[in-house]
This record gives C-alpha cells, structure tokens and sequence, in this order.
C-alpha cells in the first residue's frame, strides 16, 4: 500500500476511527467508487447517556412507581432487552446497570390506584319492589272486608300474623345460612320450616278464634305469608308479583264496579293458589339442584335472635297500627327504600375505611354514614307521616329503630336489636295493655330510646374496621 496514512479518530467521544487511504494515481477500470476510507469501530469507552435518558422517557410512567431498580430490571426483561443490546446500545455492562441508572434518572410517582367496584351496589328495582310485595297483601283484607268482622276477627289475624312474622325472620336467616352449602340445602330448610311455621301459627290462631271458622283465614293467611317468604328469600320477587296480579286486579275494580261475594274471595283464593303453587315450583327446583359435599350443619339457635326480633317488631307495628293503621301501611312500603339504604350503608363505609388512615378517623367517617342513611330514611318517611296526620313524632322513632336494628342485624349483631326491641315492645304493650298512662303515648318515647341505644350499640360495633374488611 503506497501513500500517506491519515488517522482521523474524530475526538475523544466518537467510537470509530477512520483510516483514510491515499488516492491511487490512476483509478482502476475494475472500481466502482471512490470511496477509499476503512472505518473501525472502537469500543464503547463509558455510557452512552443520551440513549439512556430517551430510554428513561419511554419507561417513565412504569418506572415511576419501582420501589428497586430491581424492579426495573424485571420490566427490561419483560421488554426483551438482551445483553448485547444494554452493551452496544447504552454502553453499560449489564441488566442490572442499566436498571439503576434508570431507577436514578427517573423520579419516584406513586399514582393512585383505579378506584374499585362496590360490591354492595344495591339493586335499585329489586329494592322498590320489594318494598310494593310488603304491602301488597293488604289488598286481600280490602277485597275481604265485607267477608268478615273487624272486632271479631282482628285478634285472630294478629295472632297469626305475628307469629308468621317472628318465625319468617328465623327462617330467612337460617335458609340463607344453607343457601352458602348449595341450593338444594336451602329449599329443604325452607319446605321444611315454612310448612312448620304455617301450623304453628294456625295452631296459635286457634286459641282465640274458639275453633270457629276464622281458623280457616288464619291458615290461608299464614300458608300464603310461608309462601311469600320463600319466593322472597330465592330472589323470586318478580314470580310473587305475578302471583299477586288478581289482588292488583281486583282492587283497582272496586271503585267503580261491585264483584260480589264470591267474586271478591275468588280473587283472594287464586292469589293464594298462585303463590302457593309458585313456591313450589321454585323449591321444586331447588331440590333436584345437587346435593352439598357437607359443611358444617349450623345451630337452630344461632337464628333465635333473628326470630325473637321479628316478633318485637311485628308486636311494635301492631301497637302504630291500632292508633294509625295507614302510617303502617307507609312504613311497610318504605322497608324496600330501607333495604336500599343498608346496602349504601355497607358500600360507602367500604369507601370510608379506604380514605381512612387511622382508626379514630374511620369512626368519624362511619358515624357520620350512619347519620346520612338514617336521616336519609326518615326524610323518606316524613311526607307520609304528614299525610296521613300520624305525625313525625308517631312514626320516625319506630322506623328509625327498626331500621337501625336491621343494619345491625346486616352485619351479625343479632343480639342487641333483639334484646332492645323486646324491651322496647314489652314496655309499650304492658302500658297500653293494662290501660296505663299515658296509653298509646308511649309508643313514640319508648322507640326513641331504643332508636338511640341502637344507633349507640351501631357506633360502636360498625366504627371498627374489622366489620367491613
């Protein structure tokens, strides 16, 4: 090779060095170029950090919340950086360099978690209809009004309606306690209990009615409350109304036409049938549903509570409803309303432990949903109370204490409702039964007590974090 030799490195940053060859003094035929420069590439002496900062940018917002460049090391794995590439593209030596000077370029962000679903989103349809099946049967004793008589038969209704209410709560709970093993479990505890509570609230009928033919409404009355019960507790709220559809016609009818006798028990009956034969059906399918593996069986007892609730509430109710029989009628309806508050109860106290960050927080927070969703109930509950010239004070002390005591009994507190609603409806039925003053008026002071002593007992036990999580 003839001709000078040019070394042309290009400065201390550049990774090639160029050797210019000397021109030739002729060029050869055989040349398709005149390109007579040899480039050797050097190693790379050190980083190449403007490669790693665009790499930094790129990465940014899955680096920001790394706690360890370790953890950036597992995303450029993920992202298939090899080894040669870390060497020849960013001049570091290995995954685990690169990591850390990226982990070091870029700042620490942890941003805030995607807020999550709320598993107690009520059903707002289910709820409301829910709350129209309540007060749907009453249609019965309007279609039936001519049928019979009020000072005669009344007692013998109560009896049996009371009962039926008491034992239903205790059903519901157990049935929904064997609803966890399977469906098959469920239907068997409520074929079984179902048609125990219907005669034993005939049974009980039977005392005051002498054996006399109110018996037999007794028991046509507690079969349909069993029935209903069982299609409400299965989520079959749809079914019973169209079970219900005959009352619903019937009593749309009578202010302008007349059906008569047979007519008006005859609507009373298929409603009746419809429900029975609906009851059966769904339990029907329940049974052949497949059987458990096993489980733990639970204890009758654990429902008592559920059922000695039951039987305050319905003997509180009783008591309204002789001094204000259509603010009852408001505050049957209003348990559907009241269904959807206990499950805004449960999502907005699941959101108020997750933007608490001490224990003493929390309990405002829980306390200050309690407030909301009662008030929010009572608020609910004042028009009809207007309308119906009870008076807010008459009826707001008794929703607020059931309502509290099912909030309660929502989150397994079965005790303290119970014990305090028996208290409560022991004291106004003496006053009231023995004639004692001041009669009637003590309904309202007594449900106020207890409505405090539940919202005190729901403070306490519901502003811990434990019931939520």
């Amino acid at each position: 090779m003839s001709g000078p030799m040019s070394l042309e490195p290009g400065g201390a940053e550049q990774e090639t060095l160029a050797l210019r060859l000397a021109r030739p003094r002729r060029r050869p035929r055989w040349a398709l170029d005149d390109n007579t420069t040899l480039t050797i590439r050097l190693p790379r002496r050190g980083p190449d950090e403007e490669a790693v900062s665009a790499l930094a940018a790129e990465l940014a917002d899955r680096i920001g919340p790394a706690v360890h460049p370790y953890e950036v090391a597992a995303l450029l794995e993920s992202e298939g950086m090899t080894a040669s590439v870390i060497k020849e593209r960013y001049g570091h030596p290995n995954l685990f360099s690169l990591a850390s000077a990226l982990y070091a370029r870029v700042p620490r962000t942890f941003p805030e978690p995607p807020p999550a679903a709320d598993p107690w989103r009520p059903d707002t349809v289910r709820c409301l209809l829910r709350g129209v099946l309540f007060a749907l049967p009453a249609l019965a004793y309007l279609l039936t009004a001519p049928l019979w008589r009020a000072d005669r038969h009344a007692a013998v209704l109560i009896v049996a309606g009371v009962v039926s209410w008491a034992w239903g709560q205790a059903l519901g709970h157990r049935a929904h306690l064997r609803l966890v093993a399977g469906r098959r479990e469920a239907a068997r505890a409520l074929l079984t209990g179902s048609l125990l509570g219907a005669a034993v609230a005939t049974g009980l009928a039977a005392l005051p009615a002498g054996g006399g033919p109110v018996t037999a409404v007794a028991a046509a009355q507690s079969l349909y409350l069993a029935a209903a019960g069982v299609l409400l507790v299965l989520g079959r709220e749809r079914l019973l109304l169209a079970a219900l559809s005959p009352l619903i016609a019937g009593a749309v009818v009578l202010p302008w036409w007349e059906p008569g006798p047979p007519l008006r028990a005859g609507l009373v009956l298929l409603a009746l049938s419809a429900t029975l034969a609906a009851a059966g059906r769904v339990l029907r399918a329940g049974l052949a549903a497949p059987a458990a593996s096993g489980g733990p069986r639970p204890r009758l007892l654990s429902s008592l509570p559920y059922g000695l609730f039951g039987l305050a509430a319905a003997v509180l109710v009783v008591l309204e409803g002789r001094r204000e029989p259509y603010a009852v009628i408001a505050l049957t309806v209003s348990m559907g309303p009241a269904e959807w508050l206990l499950y805004r109860y449960r999502g907005w106290s699941v959101a108020a432990l997750r933007a608490s960050a001490t224990p003493r927080a929390f309990l405002l927070r829980s306390a200050a949903v309690l407030a909301l969703c009662l008030s929010g109930y009572l608020l609910l509950l004042l028009p009809p109370a207007l309308l119906t010239g009870s008076g807010p004070a008459t009826l707001l002390p008794l929703a607020a204490t059931l309502w509290t005591a099912l909030l309660l009994q929502a989150f397994g507190a079965a005790w303290p409702p119970a014990v305090l609603c028996l208290l409560a409806a022991a004291a106004a039925g003496a006053v009231i039964w023995l004639d004692l003053p001041p009669g009637p008026a003590v309904l309202p002071p007594v449900c106020g007590v207890a409505a405090v002593c539940l919202a005190a007992c729901a403070v306490h036990l519901l502003g811990r974090p434990s019931p939520h999580s």
